[in-house]
């Protein structure tokens, strides 16, 4: 899960931004548009919740060259660069998905960039234009990057898209066609022409403020971002030990059709419809119960009343009593993101979700008088509380209906228990690693510089488990680096010192040398007593390797390789120092094996000739464990007194001597 909305640049700060039940409308940015000409106090028109830096972009991190990227609809760049952290967060590495089944599924409704460019006329359009500005190629980008071969489609069905291309999403995976899917919604306000358009509509607010079923309500405020999802199927996240935002169990898109209206004009019965629909698929249980609905809520004196009486109809009836369906609007947050809409409504449930409480739905005071809120059995969340009955699993509903009658309705509910995790092990190893790495220096020192914040937060992950998520679900880019430290505030340190520039205990940078790796395997005279123990007990994978060693060796040796080690008593007797090299290399490889570190050649000098051909898979382990002990007895045989030459000749050399 990933998203960049107005006051809130990740999940983390969404829901922060959420909890603190603030609001994310301002004035127009500079920049942005000028004060249009018939512009009058209260006009709707300069009001807004907008993003930072929409037109920065990490080009050299897709690859893309600059001109190109000045061709690209900012909507493409900021979904690629979301797709991207999606993937962190889900610990897939994006290089992984190559050439899979993986499906992309964008919605949208903004073309402001296309209609900018053609302001400047023909000398504007250069030959990546015609990609830059398509938006279907917003999906068809993230696809193209990162090697996708699933569907791959931009949605449009005005305001509701996103939420349609999250139900798109979900039928992929169901019917088989797609083995992992990104749903994503984004929206990028750049026009004063559009936010004039919904003005003369009627729809804009003329205070800029989002009064959601309230008596005030007079219109929304226009709001960017974007969000991704990255979703797959429940069975196959559990059998992945993937982490489970939630669950969406159903969902369903319909339209209103004929509405005696006209175009725009809502129509209940087909809200009501689309509600009962996707609940019908959920099949819920008896204790999963909906207990909160993230609303449409534009704040319309129209839009309102109608999503009212349409989901008291569908899910509000058969409450019982003092215990209404809570509703809110993510809009009251950070106004209307249309085409993006629905992600954003979608990504507050599930944050609810994972964090077992209800925000606030802002600016409500007293409800809309065309809305009974309790004879429909709906109560608005005022304020930020837990959810209504937390002992129960969390199921939970999301709206989005666009303005042509297109509806979507999500059911959401909390993911299937599991195993509580194990306390924090701040000191499990005496050197725990963090690896970072990007294509710049400036973008290494900007993530660890996040990293740190991360790791210094309340709450924060546990050391060994965000050492593993970096190290085993992050793509390995140019310039690396590692933190290394005993513990969480040795390494928040080290993380801070390599944000900064300077010198940090345990920072050691580098970058990937050409050509391949070898491992050489010592002989005899690297031995120490009690070497391997700290390595025994820091890392279970060592101790397994170097317990099936012994469990060969100690049989043939009459006694345990690893008292002898610890107790150094005899450790320098060739019958036991070879082995005791051998337990300890082959535990060693298997450690580093286990970290990703994959020589393309082995080899070995003397006794750690036999490591390397075991290790190789020339020689089983008992096999190879027979040979060492022999090997050892014999050269413990010698007689006294004798010495080793080491002469640096070729083969055809030695030989007549």
């Amino acid at each position: 899960m990933s998203c960049r909305l107005p006051g809130a640049d990740g999940p983390a700060a969404f829901w922060e931004l959420l909890r603190s039940g603030r609001g994310a409308v301002d004035e127009v940015p500079p920049g942005r548009w000028g004060v249009p000409e018939d512009a009058v106090p209260g006009d709707g028109r300069q009001r807004g919740a907008f993003l930072d830096g929409v037109d920065r972009f990490d080009a050299r991190f897709f690859g893309i060259s600059p001109r190109e990227a000045a061709a690209m609809d900012p909507q493409q760049r900021l979904v690629l660069e979301l797709a991207w952290e999606a993937l962190e967060d889900a610990g897939i590495v994006p290089e992984a998905l190559r050439g899979s089944r993986t499906s992309v599924f964008v919605g949208t409704l903004r073309d402001d960039y296309t209609n900018l460019l053609y302001q400047h006329g023909t000398e504007a359009i250069t030959p990546h234009t015609m990609t830059g500005v398509n938006r279907g190629v917003i999906a068809n980008r993230v696809s193209y990057h990162l090697g996708l071969q699933g569907p791959s489609l931009t949605v449009d069905s005005a305001q509701s898209s996103s939420l349609v291309a999250v139900h798109l999403a979900c039928e992929s995976l169901r019917a088989g066609e797609s083995v992992l899917a990104l749903a994503a919604g984004v929206n990028l306000n750049l026009l004063t022409e559009n936010a004039t358009t919904e003005e003369r509509f009627g729809a804009l607010s003329p205070d800029g403020v989002t009064y959601t079923f309230d008596s005030r309500a007079n219109g929304f405020v226009p709001g960017e971002g974007g969000g991704v999802l990255v979703l797959k199927p429940l069975s196959l996240a559990l059998a992945d030990g993937d982490h489970v935002h939630g669950v969406i169990r159903a969902s369903a898109v319909n339209n209103d059709g004929a509405t005696p209206g006209g175009l725009t004009v809502p129509s209940a019965a087909a809200q009501e419809q689309v509600v009962r629909l996707a609940h019908e698929r959920a099949a819920l249980g008896a204790g999963e119960q909906v207990q909160y609905v993230e609303l449409h809520g534009t704040g319309t004196p129209v839009g309102d009343p109608i999503e009212a009486a349409a989901l008291g109809a569908a899910l509000g009836a058969d409450r019982a009593p003092g215990d209404p369906l809570r509703v809110g609007s993510v809009k009251t947050n950070i106004g209307h993101l249309e085409g993006a809409a629905g992600i954003a409504g979608l990504i507050k449930t599930l944050l609810s979700i994972t964090h077992r409480e209800l925000p606030a739905s802002l600016n409500f005071a007293s409800p809309n008088p065309g809305i009974p809120l309790d004879a429909l059995g709906l109560a608005v969340q005022r304020e930020h509380s837990a959810w209504p009955h937390p002992e129960r699993p969390l199921a939970a509903g999301v709206s989005s209906f666009g303005m042509g009658g297109t509806n979507a309705h999500v059911v959401v509910t909390e993911g299937p228990a599991v195993p509580a995790p194990q306390e924090p092990t701040e000191a499990a190893t005496e050197a725990l690693p963090w690896v970072l790495s990007a294509r710049s220096d400036e973008a290494l020192r900007a993530q660890a510089g996040r990293l740190a914040a991360f790791a210094a937060a309340d709450g924060a992950p546990d050391p060994v488990d965000t050492a593993f998520s970096l190290a085993t679900t992050r793509t390995a880019f140019e310039e690396r680096a590692v933190v290394v430290g005993t513990d969480r505030s040795a390494l928040v340190e080290g993380l801070r010192a390599l944000a900064e520039g300077r010198p940090g205990a345990g920072v050691v940078r580098g970058a990937p040398a050409a050509g391949t790796t070898a491992f050489l395997f010592t002989g005899q005279g690297a031995q120490r007593p009690g070497m391997g123990e700290e390595l025994y007990a820091a890392f279970p994978v060592f101790a397994d390797a170097f317990d099936a060693v012994a469990g060969e060796l100690d049989p043939l040796l009459k006694r345990s390789i690893r008292e002898v080690i610890a107790s150094g008593e005899a450790l320098d007797e060739t019958g036991n120092t070879q082995p005791a090299l051998f337990a300890v290399e082959v535990a060693l490889y298997r450690l580093l094996e286990s970290w990703g570190l994959a020589p393309s050649h082995v080899a070995g000098h003397s006794i750690g000739e036999l490591a390397a051909a075991h290790v190789a898979g020339i020689l089983s382990l008992p096999d190879a464990a027979k040979l060492v002990v022999a090997r050892a007895r014999l050269m413990q045989a010698l007689p006294t007194g004798g010495a080793m030459i080491a002469v640096q000749a070729t083969e055809a050399e030695v030989l007549p001597l």
